[in-house]
């Protein structure tokens, strides 16, 4: 196994399969969250049922530790392909024909998603869970009845435009880093030949383009109805 620590093979592998485990994750809840939409009450259920209980605990370890393997061997495997490269990066100037502006972008793009995540951290996860564990019931803001009350942090927090705007840059960086890193982690994985390319591609921009949306609308919902007064709705 230690292949998978030593050659450049084997780190990629481990960054691709760390990948693809984020994005399902962002699948449930991007799923999750749309819920809210529909029933703030059913959302607010779910909340508590993944709130500080040792399951949840032991899934959001697990989303730690596949984040920090993630960005660990995304360093790692950045830092090789510039010492491998070495001055000759500085001479490029014009795009290679064929490659994608997030593909040389990639580390860019990591360092905004990750500033974003810090974000959400702060915004939720600081005010939800974390607060469950350390036993703040009386999170101090107005129309937010506790940690569990998932609906009424996200009428908080997206009835400020500046969370709105910076959300929706941390969702566009999130959009091009997961539409690249999606079908180039299937292609390391196997799915490689002159068939699949194009299909993979496409693929990945869908599939990309349907979760990134999800979040989206979520927060443009939010700061709509904070704009009428909570009288618009579904």
């Amino acid at each position: 196994m230690s292949w998978l620590i030593k050659s450049s093979i084997g780190r990629k592998l481990v960054m691709s399969i760390s990948g693809l485990a984020l994005i399902l994750f962002l699948t449930f809840h991007m799923s999750m969250n749309l819920v809210a939409l529909f029933s703030e009450e059913g959302y607010n259920a779910i909340c508590e049922f993944l709130g500080a209980n040792w399951y949840a605990l032991v899934g959001t370890m697990g989303l730690a530790f596949l984040f920090i393997v993630h960005i660990v061997y995304a360093f790692i495997l950045t830092y090789q392909n510039r010492k491998a490269r070495g001055n000759d990066r500085y001479g490029v100037v014009d795009k290679p024909k064929g490659v994608e502006w997030a593909s040389q972008n990639m580390m860019a793009l990591g360092v905004v998603v990750i500033l974003g995540l810090a974000l959400h951290f702060f915004n939720f996860w600081a005010k939800m869970q974390l607060a469950e564990i350390i036993g703040q019931h009386d999170l101090g803001i107005d129309g937010v009845s506790g940690p569990t009350d998932g609906a009424g942090l996200i009428r908080y927090t997206f009835s400020n435009p500046i969370f709105v705007v910076l959300y929706l840059v941390w969702l566009v960086a999130l959009w091009f880093h997961l539409s690249h890193g999606f079908w180039s982690s299937l292609h390391t994985i196997g799915f490689n030949n002159k068939i699949w390319f194009n299909r993979l591609r496409c693929l990945s921009n869908v599939y990309t383009t349907i979760i990134v949306l999800g979040f989206v609308v979520v927060v443009l919902y939010y700061f709509i109805q904070s704009l009428c007064g909570g009288a618009c709705g579904l």
